[in-house]
């Protein structure tokens, strides 16, 4: 798997937390779609550094980003999967008793219409 490109001193961090604004409330994505999506193929891991370490202060839904199966992040916020699970929950998000989201049924393409065809 090659590395993902980012570049030093650009703006990674803030294409992240744009896409992760643009995700509607009900919805989710993951970390890898999130890379992909703001032209960083590989970069799933990055991505997930920048939510871990996003201050609460920016206001961004990092709750509505999971990974590829759909799992909760267990090093989320201050209350890991808990946490992330009341978020998602107060969003309308079923969360799983093993702590995960139906993909199926909750993740957001952007270039979905508001009818989900």
């Amino acid at each position: 798997m090659p590395e993902p490109q980012i570049e030093a001193g650009g703006n990674f961090r803030e294409r992240v937390w744009a896409f992760v604004r643009s995700v509607p409330a009900g919805k989710v994505v993951t970390y890898g779609q999130v890379a992909a999506m703001i032209g960083v193929p590989y970069g799933a891991r990055a991505v997930g550094t920048v939510l871990y370490n996003t201050p609460p202060s920016v206001k961004v839904p990092c709750q509505r980003v999971v990974n590829r199966w759909g799992r909760l992040a267990p090093t989320y916020g201050w209350g890991g999967f808990e946490q992330h699970k009341l978020e998602l929950e107060s969003d309308n998000v079923q969360v799983r008793p093993d702590y995960t989201v139906d993909l199926e049924q909750y993740q957001w393409w952007p270039l979905e219409t508001n009818n989900g065809e």
